[in-house]
């Protein structure tokens, strides 16, 4: 299709996915599938965990479920349409399936990234301000923090959806990716992108970098107040309860950076990139949490034990 002085409105997109051996299509079809089940049932499992304990019913907790709610979110607009195409589907998506995939994607991803930044300031009050803790990070701030990384969210993505689809396309309909994201999106455009490409990489990167610094200083304060705590003992306590929030930070952040803040492209091992934050990290962050948790590992231990013995009990009286 031919680039002309009208708008052009495409039907569909096709997303093209990435680049693999045909023989590693049935194993790489089973990854995803079974990533994507342990995706649910693991961040559904901390919603239910938390959910059911009141001893955790806290702030640092009630994040955790609103990271586990966008983590099942932000999977689900990727992984399921990655198992169709490598199912013999051939990727085509409509042109407001397309809008509203890079909108939810850009969404969960920006509203991802602000919650982090939440979390960190969350456990600086706990271990930096903690005769204040309780009476600064109250219910209705919780609240108040959490509604504001939806919405900065919401608009970031509104921005950059706004910004690319007000384009005209006709320069074919194939996407050389694995979801309808900016940089993909903006090759089939009949006009020139520059303009669209440097706000793309100044808004992405100043999200990605005021959070990151945010979260940097959160921890540079956190780790002067540890060093300060006398004992062993409790130096490793309020250590434990930030180390699962930093290594979830650097797994989140490595592969973003990576994406949308570099000059030169790499469209094969890109996509590459973009299923590890869209389909593993989601896996990754209620496995971290629940094993370096002291907290939750209890919680979850609690539960196991009451079904066990509410199963127990059933067969007992069945018999």
């Amino acid at each position: 299709m031919a680039c002309g002085n009208v708008t052009l409105v495409l039907e569909h997109f096709e997303l093209l996915g990435f680049l693999y051996p045909k023989d590693l299509k049935s194993m790489l079809l089973f990854f995803f599938f079974f990533m994507y089940i342990l995706c649910l049932s693991g961040n559904g499992l901390i919603l239910l965990v938390v959910g059911l304990e009141p001893h955790l019913h806290k702030p640092m907790y009630w994040f955790l479920c609103h990271l586990s709610i966008i983590d099942m979110m932000v999977s689900s607009v990727v992984v399921p349409k990655l198992i169709v195409w490598l199912m013999g589907g051939n990727g085509a998506i409509s042109f407001a399936g397309c809008v509203a995939q890079l909108f939810f994607f850009h969404f969960l991803g920006c509203t991802e990234c602000f919650l982090y930044t939440v979390m960190a300031f969350d456990r600086f009050l706990a271990i930096c301000k903690p005769l204040h803790y309780s009476t600064i990070m109250n219910h209705r701030v919780c609240f108040y923090l959490s509604a504001g990384t939806v919405l900065g969210g919401a608009l970031h993505s509104a921005l950059e959806t706004s910004l690319t689809f007000h384009l005209p396309y006709g320069r074919g309909n194939q996407v050389n990716f694995i979801v309808c994201d900016i940089p993909a999106v903006l090759k089939l455009a009949c006009v020139d992108t520059s303009l669209n490409e440097m706000v793309t990489f100044i808004d992405v990167g100043l999200v990605a970098m005021a959070c990151f610094l945010l979260i940097l200083t959160s921890y540079v304060y956190i780790i002067c107040a540890i060093l300060r705590i006398p004992t062993a003992k409790g130096r490793h306590r309020a250590f434990s309860t930030c180390t699962a929030h930093i290594t979830l930070v650097m797994i989140y952040y490595v592969p973003v950076v990576y994406n949308y803040l570099r000059p030169a492209s790499q469209e094969s091992f890109d996509g590459i990139i973009a299923m590890f934050y869209a389909a593993v990290t989601p896996f990754l962050n209620p496995l971290i949490y629940t094993l370096r948790n002291n907290e939750m590992k209890v919680g979850l231990k609690k539960l196991c034990s009451t079904k066990w013995q509410g199963s127990h009990k059933l067969v007992r009286a069945w018999c």
